[in-house]
């Protein structure tokens, strides 16, 4: 999920400001109710020098409607840099990764006939479908991260997603990034949990997808800018550099000269160069480039019940293993997946 912005507040960033500097070591005094005295050095000091040597100086937040010439040294106002660059050193690099138990659902055993029509409701396709064994209490793992994504345009594009990521058949699960921040971890022991090993490879690729998920509609929007900048650019200098080649030619024509048509002939090869280096130099300055910078990592376990069901199809009969979960009315498969139309689909690596 795309996490909305929040308005520029001049109060609520000198607070974020005190707390974040005191954190790392500053010393932070409100002067004013606009103002902060701060002295720092080591890690809050890199804010202004790299050697992270003392620095001594009044912050002054500004209100977004303020016209005035703005000083990125010592003024804080929408955009400053200095707002990045303090999130970035609170923030560790790499980011940890974090364990949280979902709380508790009701012990009861789902209804079998419940379970089939969820299954038939994600699976079209299935002729018949039968519990082979009985169902068996586990966990259900998912990958939440917090990401902030930069988007290099013709314009700069900021935004913060929150995406949860199933490691069962790697699904975007939209409603846990959306309600995780609503629950509080249960009390059970993490330790008590068989946790899946960290797959960097395997989660950076998932977390991959999700992301181009969640920036879909936000890149059609930049990308159908830029492409209409980028004609017009290109239409401009075809336009001026064809005309510019059939002057040339014409003055060729009319020459009667053999050095003079070299010469011409040369400048219309050097004319041609130019416009394929003029050509590209548009389509470089109007590629869009994507950055997302990973904030925050947390593995996710939530009870579910595993099972494992005879599944026919009007193509073949398998028997399948899959996880139900409570939460979010859902079954995950484990191992080999079967698309909408009920056909096997490529191996998905299992949960654990």
């Amino acid at each position: 999920m795309k996490l909305e912005r929040v308005a520029h507040s001049p109060g609520e960033l000198l607070e974020f400001y005190d707390e974040g500097l005191t954190a790392l070591g500053a010393l932070c005094e409100r002067t004013w109710h606009d103002r902060l005295q701060v002295v720092a050095e080591g890690p809050a000091a890199k804010l202004w020098h790299a050697d992270g040597s003392m620095h001594e100086i009044e912050l002054q937040f500004a209100p977004a409607e303020a016209a005035s010439a703005r000083d990125a040294m010592r003024e804080v106002f929408p955009g400053c840099p200095l707002t990045f660059h303090l999130a970035e050193a609170l923030c560790a690099s790499p980011a940890p990764l974090e364990h949280f138990i979902l709380p508790e659902t009701p012990a009861r055993l789902p209804d079998a006939a419940v379970l089939e029509k969820i299954w038939r409701s994600q699976f079209a396709g299935v002729t018949r479908w039968q519990l082979a064994a009985q169902l068996q209490s586990d966990f259900h793992f998912a990958l939440l991260a917090l990401a902030r994504c930069e988007i290099q345009a013709i314009n700069q594009h900021w935004s913060l997603h929150r995406m949860a990521v199933s490691l069962a058949d790697g699904e975007s699960d939209p409603t846990l990034a959306r309600d995780i921040s609503f629950y509080q971890s249960a009390a059970g022991s993490a330790r008590e949990i068989a946790w899946p090993e960290a797959d960097p490879a395997r989660w950076r690729e998932l977390l991959r997808q999700a992301l181009e998920k969640e920036l879909a509609g936000d890149l059609a929007q930049i990308r159908a800018r830029q492409e209409s900048s980028l004609r017009r650019e290109l239409d401009r200098i075809d336009a001026y550099f064809e005309s510019y080649e059939r002057e040339l030619t014409a003055r060729a024509q009319r020459s009667a000269a053999k050095s003079s048509r070299i010469k011409t002939a040369e400048r219309i090869a050097a004319t041609k160069a130019e416009h394929s280096r003029r050509r590209a130099d548009q389509l470089a300055r109007h590629e869009i480039r994507i950055h997302p910078h990973l904030d925050a990592l947390v593995l996710a376990a939530e009870p579910a019940w595993r099972a494992r069901a005879h599944v026919d199809t009007a193509r073949e009969s398998e028997e399948v293993e899959a996880l139900f979960v409570p939460r979010s009315r859902q079954w995950r498969l484990i191992g080999p997946g079967l698309p909408a139309d009920g056909r096997r689909s490529n191996p998905a690596e299992s949960h654990r």
